[in-house]
């Protein structure tokens, strides 16, 4: 049974928008991901994604699938336990680094880009989760020139502009953007969400606290 949670549906333009766009480096293109649908009403968050729920019911994912997730983005599970890469990108400083720095907290990595409209949509949204958990917004701008200026006029409060102007990440995950994985305090892998997500959602708070 297919794994779908409450989400607060956007409006139909930002909706629309929150599709993962193709990535001007992508090797994915053609892969299916679920479009939004401002039409569509909202699923009621079975039992076996809620909060103290038994995850061993009959409605829990298997291990390996790749369930929907509300009209938005597809959540993938089947990567689950892997290390994060060792690819460098680089912070706000331009001082190389790698997604292992984050270790010691769950963090959220999320591969995004100025020229992807359904990134741009969601970032927002990651600001505000920034402020309860970190969050790790790479570029895969070839400018840092224009991530910083997309940081000044949207006034983030809690993200940083990390850049990985050779796009190694998105070669690494074979992703398109954008794509957002939640790692543990280790360093590993607990799933993956192709497509944009309101992260400010009751659905993506339950996503979220899954890492540990």
């Amino acid at each position: 049974m297919s794994l779908r949670s409450t989400i607060v549906l956007l409006p139909a333009v930002a909706l629309l928008g929150l599709a993962a766009c193709g990535d001007k480096q992508d090797s994915t293109r053609g892969q299916a991901v679920p479009k939004a649908d401002p039409s569509a009403t909202p699923a009621a968050l079975p039992a076996a994604a809620q909060p103290g729920a038994d995850a061993n019911t009959t409605s829990a994912p298997k291990e390996g699938e790749k369930v929907p997730v509300d009209t938005i983005g597809t959540i993938d599970r089947s990567h689950k336990g892997e290390a994060a890469p060792t690819v460098s990108f680089v912070d706000a400083h331009d001082t190389p680094m790698t997604i292992a720095a984050f270790k010691g907290k769950p963090v959220l990595v999320n591969l995004w880009a100025t020229w992807c409209g359904p990134c741009v949509a969601e970032m927002p949204t990651l600001d505000k989760a920034a402020a309860g958990m970190r969050v790790a917004a790479i570029s895969q701008d070839k400018d840092r020139a224009a991530v910083s200026a997309f940081f000044l006029k949207n006034g983030f409060r809690h993200l940083q502009p990390y850049l990985d102007a050779k796009v190694g990440l998105s070669i690494a995950f074979n992703a398109s953007l954008p794509t957002s994985i939640l790692y543990d305090s280790t360093g590993h892998e607990v799933w993956r969400m192709v497509g944009g997500m309101d992260w400010t959602t009751p659905s993506a708070q339950v996503l979220l606290a899954e890492a540990k």
